[in-house]
């Protein structure tokens, strides 16, 4: 039920395709008259900008005090003079390979969405995708934008239950991935750090598998008949979508496979600017510690994990020897192209938004 509250909020954050971007991108399959009621702006719209707008401010304000402090301890000028050793040709090599990657990322997104019954085209998951990219740049931690894709998103599907259950298990995958290439860099790196270190790992692995068997057990013993009339229908369509998902478990391990290889260019796309600004290290050290600091980012105290994610970064690569100025420096450089490749992003799901609202009226011609 909050999934489904806040993503109805999150429609106030969306990007426009325009003046009314819901009733222009109506769905294909037919369901145009209920969309274009719940194009109606609600009473509270401007209640709900307010707070989203007060939110934002507060994590801006978060991050801002995240680098203050990290400056605080900081040289400030090592940090800017590792910053100017970057050339203009490897930012925009490294955009470019940050927004080819998200396009692994539409397809991974799309195969669960789909297996769950959504239904949507590429072009379709496309623009929800880069919205949702555009939309971490204005919700807190780096879930955030997800909302504003399963929002987007509901416009198009079939069926929400579909998209939210498809969205949830896309992301769990996402985590999934880098606690799996985090704990294959703790067993690379063995000298650097210590056992008890890396038992860690199999403590969170016990830990997940435990929490995923408590969740199973709990729906499985949940009154449905008590429940409401309104929750059952949910919940049915809920079920549906997962039983449609577990007809095709290999579109998970493809989606994981996915994910996984995502990742590994994230990082590598890292280590690039990192080795620009004077900081050269193994692999395996980035391995371990950048799936960390991403996952540190989730925590939603700041706006897209700026400033927590280049402190956990620094924590975590002192132990390899990297000087914490220039590891803060490729942390910041490695936020420019984030935040470079959502503004793109954001441009790209506007114009899509556009092109398919002409051609719609095209065909209505």
């Amino acid at each position: 039920m909050r999934l489904l509250h806040g993503a109805d909020n999150a429609a106030h954050v969306s990007i426009p395709s325009e003046k009314n971007p819901i009733t222009a991108d109506a769905p294909e399959s037919g369901q145009q008259g209920r969309t274009d009621r719940r194009a109606d702006v609600p009473s509270g719209a401007p209640r709900n900008w307010t707070r989203t707008a007060l939110r934002a401010l507060l994590h801006y304000g978060g991050s801002a005090l995240a680098l203050a402090v990290l400056f605080r301890f900081l040289p400030g000028r090592q940090v800017l003079h590792a910053l100017g050793k970057l050339p203009a040709g490897l930012w925009v090599a490294v955009i470019a390979g940050y927004l080819a990657t998200h396009l692994l990322g539409v397809g991974k997104w799309r195969l669960m969405v789909n297996t769950a019954g959504a239904g949507l085209n590429y072009l379709q998951a496309a623009r929800c995708y880069f919205a949702g990219l555009f939309g971490t740049l204005f919700l807190p931690s780096l879930i955030g934008g997800d909302v504003v894709r399963v929002a987007l998103a509901m416009r198009y599907g079939r069926t929400k239950a579909g998209v939210l259950l498809g969205s949830f298990l896309d992301r769990i995958l996402d985590f999934t991935a880098l606690v799996l290439l985090a704990a294959l860099g703790a067993l690379l790196a063995p000298t650097a750090l210590e056992r008890e270190s890396r038992r860690v790992f199999l403590w969170v692995g016990a830990a997940a598998i435990a929490g995923l068997a408590l969740v199973a057990i709990a729906a499985a013993l949940i009154p449905f008949r008590r429940l409401s009339f309104r929750m059952r229908r949910r919940a049915v369509s809920l079920r549906r979508a997962a039983r449609s998902m577990a007809k095709r478990p290999r579109a998970a391990v493809a989606a994981l496979t996915i994910g996984i290889v995502s990742q590994l260019s994230f990082i590598s796309l890292s280590v690039a600017l990192a080795e620009a600004c004077g900081l050269r290290l193994v692999f395996r050290a980035w391995l371990f510690a950048w799936p960390i600091a991403k996952l540190s980012a989730a925590i939603p105290v700041t706006q897209g994990g700026i400033g927590v994610r280049e402190a956990a970064l620094a924590g975590l690569l002192a132990p390899f020897g990297a000087p914490p100025a220039l590891t803060v420096a490729a942390g910041l450089a490695w936020e420019a192209v984030v935040i470079s490749g959502a503004l793109i992003g954001g441009a790209f799901a506007l114009a899509v938004g556009r092109e398919m609202s002409r051609s719609r009226a095209a065909a209505q011609m």
